[in-house]
C-alpha cells in the first residue's frame, strides 16, 4: 500500500500493564518472527505455580494470579482472535502513551510496521501490528531457562541481533529508545549500524537530571514524531521539540543525543 525509504529503525521497550484497545488502522495483522521461542518459553511458564510466578518475578499475588491464567491458556499468536491482538494495541504504559497508536491511520501505521520494533522478554523482537497473546515476562526477569540458559538475554542470545542486520540496510541507522534492560538483549558487537541513544534531561535546582516518568513518556513522544513526520534522515530527529524539549549539543555526543526541557 505504501512505501518509505527510512535509514533507521527504532527500538523501545514492551510495557508491563495490557489492555485492549481498538486501533483506527485497518492493516491486516502480522505473525511474529519468533513464535517457536515464544511457545517454548509459553510451555515452561504453563508448568509454573502462582507462588513460583509471584516470587520469581517480584510481583503481587493478584499479577501472579493473572498471568498464571494467561500461561495456562496461552496459544501461539497466528490469527487474529478476541486475546490474540496486534502488540501495538496491547501495550499501555508511558511509552505506548506516548505513541498513541489508537489514532494513528493506516499511513502512519504503516510506517510504524516497516521502522518500529518492539524488544519483548516473551516474543523477542516484535512489529507493531505482529499478533501477541498477552504476557508478563520482563527480559531482566531472574529465571534459568535450562541448565545452560540461565536467563533471557543467553536464551535469545544473538537471534534478536542477528534478526535486526537482516532487516536493515547498508547504512541504516539504529534510533535507540528502549530502556537499559532491554537493549541489554541486544547483541551490540554484531550489529552493522550506527546506534544513536536519544536521553531526556528536566532542568532540577539548575542540573539537568533524568526522570523516568518524563524519559519514558518522551521515548513514546518521539517515536510518535518520527511516525508523523515520516522521518527518513537521523538528522531530524534533532528537532524534536514536543512538550518543550529541545536538543541540547553541548551535551550530547555522536552516540548519545540529549534533549533538555
Amino acid at each position: 500500500m505504501f512505501s518509505y525509504f527510512c535509514p533507521m529503525k527504532i527500538l523501545i521497550s514492551p510495557a508491563k500493564s495490557i489492555s485492549k484497545q481498538d486501533l483506527s488502522s485497518t492493516l491486516e495483522p502480522t505473525v511474529g518472527t519468533f513464535l517457536v521461542e515464544a511457545e517454548s518459553l509459553a510451555k515452561k511458564l504453563k508448568k509454573f505455580s502462582v507462588r513460583k510466578i509471584e516470587m520469581m518475578m517480584h510481583v503481587s499475588n493478584d499479577i501472579a494470579s493473572l498471568n498464571f491464567e494467561r500461561y495456562q491458556n496461552w496459544e501461539k499468536p497466528e490469527v487474529l482472535t478476541e486475546e490474540a491482538r496486534p502488540a501495538i494495541s496491547l501495550f499501555t504504559g508511558e511509552v505506548f502513551r506516548g505513541i498513541d497508536a489508537v489514532s494513528m491511520s493506516d499511513k502512519q501505521m504503516d510506517f510504524a510496521q516497516n521502522n518500529l520494533r518492539i524488544l519483548s522478554g516473551m516474543y523477542g523482537l516484535l512489529k507493531p501490528m505482529d499478533l501477541m497473546f498477552p504476557y508478563r515476562l520482563e527480559m531482566g526477569t531472574s529465571w534459568k531457562v535450562t541448565l545452560k540458559t540461565t536467563n533471557l538475554y543467553k536464551f535469545w542470545g544473538a537471534k534478536l541481533s542477528k534478526e535486526l542486520n537482516s532487516e536493515m540496510e547498508k547504512e541504516e541507522v539504529i534510533i535507540n529508545l528502549a530502556s537499559t534492560e532491554y537493549f541489554k538483549a541486544i547483541d551490540k558487537k554484531t550489529i552493522k549500524a550506527k546506534i544513536i541513544t536519544p536521553v531526556f534531561k528536566e532542568l532540577k535546582n539548575g542540573d539537568y537530571k533524568v526522570i523516568m516518568t518524563f524519559a519514558k513518556n518522551a521515548r513514546g513522544k518521539m517515536t510518535r514524531y518520527i511516525i508523523d513526520n515520516q522521518i527518513t534522515e537521523p538528522d531530524q530527529v534533532k528537532f524534536f521539540d514536543v512538550d518543550g524539549y529541545r536538543f541540547h549539543e553541548a551535551l550530547s555526543s555522536d552516540l548519545e543525543w540529549v534533549f533538555t526541557r
